[in-house]
């Protein structure tokens, strides 16, 4: 009879092949769709995690219902590598995330960002062209920039001054403010003699479709973005690692019931 423990596993992996599906479904979709850069980075990694997935489940659910104990040999095999996976990962969530913040600027209501201030990994990571090119045309499909114009529509300088910008606007939608910029919108601003030591003052455009897009301030308002999402995602991590660690205890108790079955089942046979 199948134990408690095999129909629990053939549950939850009845349940995960059926999530698996509108994922690998997605990623495909992206593939053949996308129509931007940005939508086009998400569909490798949606479609790797819903064939990972799907294979998975397919291994737990077969082996625990079927008692086929190579699949759920398997099926561990994998739970184990994802969840040494996972807690690695979170580790390094946390460290490379130690270090970075935004700097307060007197007399405004938002902070500012310097790429100094984040981990050296995460700083190479954005300075390399490939990489920055991929994240800058994903800003500029999102118009997060346009948006900050839009509601910035009729405002004098001491109203945006006051606003509380997100770190990509304050990054990359507008100089620092150790340029000495004239306000004249929230995406125009009137240069001055400014700030020669800071390089990002030369880089700055009232172009639309440039911007601060190329300033270290741009991509370190993106660290600070990815900063805030990747300590979520550590949390979120380490309650699915306490999840995935009972998933996997269940699993070796059916593992354990398939091998005493088929030690009856032999033990059996050989006795006629």
């Amino acid at each position: 009879m199948v134990r408690f423990s095999n129909n629990i596993i053939g549950l939850l992996n009845f349940a995960t092949f059926v999530l698996s599906v509108p994922i690998l479904g997605g990623g495909i979709w992206l593939a053949t769709k996308a129509g931007s850069d940005c939508e086009k980075l998400l569909q490798w990694p949606v479609i790797v995690l819903g064939a990972f997935l799907m294979l998975v489940s397919l291994a737990g659910l077969v082996g625990a219902c079927c008692r086929v104990t190579w699949l759920l040999w398997l099926y561990l095999a994998a739970m184990f590598v994802l969840i040494l996976l996972l807690f690695c990962f979170t580790v390094f969530a946390f460290v490379v995330t130690n270090k970075g913040a935004g700097q307060v600027v007197s007399g405004k209501g938002y902070k500012e960002y310097r790429l100094g201030d984040y981990s050296h990994w995460l700083q190479k990571r954005m300075e390399k062209s490939g990489n920055w090119n991929k994240i800058k045309s994903c800003l500029q499909d999102a118009k997060v920039c346009k948006k900050l114009s839009d509601d910035s529509v009729g405002k004098v300088a001491e109203q945006f001054y006051s606003d509380n910008l997100s770190p990509i606007q304050s990054g990359c939608c507008k100089p620092p403010s150790s340029c000495n910029f004239v306000y004249v919108n929230a995406t125009y601003w009137t240069s001055t003699a400014g700030n020669l030591k800071d390089m990002d003052c030369s880089r700055w455009s009232n172009e639309q479709d440039q911007l601060c897009y190329d300033c270290d301030s741009c991509k370190a308002g993106v660290l600070a973005n990815l900063k805030r999402d990747w300590r979520k995602i550590a949390v979120i991590n380490i309650v699915v690692l306490i999840a995935l660690v009972v998933v996997y205890s269940v699993g070796c108790c059916a593992f354990r019931n398939n091998q005493r079955d088929e030690r009856i089942d032999y033990g059996y046979k050989g006795y006629r």
